[in-house]
């Protein structure tokens, strides 16, 4: 979180939900992508996606016609995988899909006697036996890791229980504390940033987790964007112990607000302070006072200031 945030010279976009829901990318992606290399504004994708390989999610995202390169995300999937080798060469049982087992071939995953249980989300597959298994290898010594704990997700048949669940019984019935790899991980957060060259308070991401994007970046010195699509709903918006810099209605909003945070005569007042600007280049008169210089326009936008805990009407 940057004290005043004035620039932003970078961006992290999560993925699902910012760019896409289920199989239907988001109005406005590829545009503000596109917005951003025009910039030459430095982005990298950042996701907790633990049912897909790196090369598999850009493939689903160039079929929805975002062009995204696999180099260019960071996968709670790719960073389990760099965690275990920095181990050695532990054996581990993994509760992922096939498909992701492919990603850790160089791991013994058939011991009877694991090195870590490693929990990834296997849909529908879970079940008493598989739990009660994992809990006994826990209970003999093997560490329990995490590819992420998010609660919920949307997709095209609307929202679904994530593994966070799971990885919390699991927990609870061990005594141990599992080893979150993806989002909100400051370590997560630092390789991604290390591959944009930037720093923190000058780099924001996009998100639409209130929890594991918006919190996870204010943490780790981010700015925040949070968009009202995917996952973001209001109960949970303001039942919040956090807020992010900037609220957009949904990634088309973004380019709008980029220039609007880069004009150099916006100013914020001491505090928290929410207001919108619609349609032209004018001031609300009860935000005028707080403000120095003129506002461009740049859309229905809501900007938000984490100052202050309590949340304007």
């Amino acid at each position: 979180m940057a004290d005043d945030p004035a620039t932003i010279e970078a961006l992290l976009f999560d993925l699902d939900g910012v760019l896409y829901v289920g199989s239907q990318k988001i109005p406005g992606a590829v545009e503000t992508l596109e917005f951003c290399q025009e910039q030459n504004l430095p982005f990298r994708f950042i996701t907790n996606t633990s049912t897909r390989t790196l090369s598999a999610i850009a493939e689903k995202l160039n079929a929805m016609g975002i062009p995204i390169a696999p180099e260019m995300i960071f996968s709670a999937v790719s960073a389990t995988r760099d965690f275990l080798f920095q181990q050695g060469s532990p054996s581990v049982h993994l509760l992922v899909r096939d498909e992701v087992k492919l990603e850790f071939a160089e791991f013994e995953q058939n011991s009877p006697d694991p090195d870590f249980v490693v929990v990834g989300d296997i849909g529908a597959a879970w079940d008493y036996e598989m739990l009660n298994g994992v809990f006994n290898e826990l209970m003999n010594g093997a560490q329990l890791v995490a590819m992420h704990r998010n609660k919920y997700w949307l997709t095209d048949e609307g929202l679904q229980m994530d593994i966070g669940a799971f990885v919390a019984g699991l927990e609870y019935v061990c005594g141990k504390q599992a080893t979150i790899i993806g989002k909100p991980s400051s370590q997560f957060f630092s390789l991604a940033l290390n591959a944009l060259g930037t720093d923190s308070d000058s780099t924001a991401i996009v998100g639409d987790d209130i929890e594991n994007d918006i919190a996870g970046g204010n943490r780790n010195g981010l700015q925040s964007i949070m968009v009202k699509t995917g996952k973001y709903r209001q109960d949970v918006f303001d039942a919040a112990n956090t807020n992010p810099d900037y609220l957009i209605d949904s990634i088309a909003d973004l380019p709008a607000l980029l220039r609007g945070v880069l004009y150099p005569t916006l100013r914020f007042a001491p505090g928290r302070l929410q207001f919108s600007v619609t349609g032209a280049d004018t001031v609300f008169s009860h935000f005028r006072e707080n403000c120095v210089g003129l506002i461009p326009r740049i859309g229905n936008l809501l900007f938000v200031r984490r100052s202050l805990s309590k949340k304007l009407p």
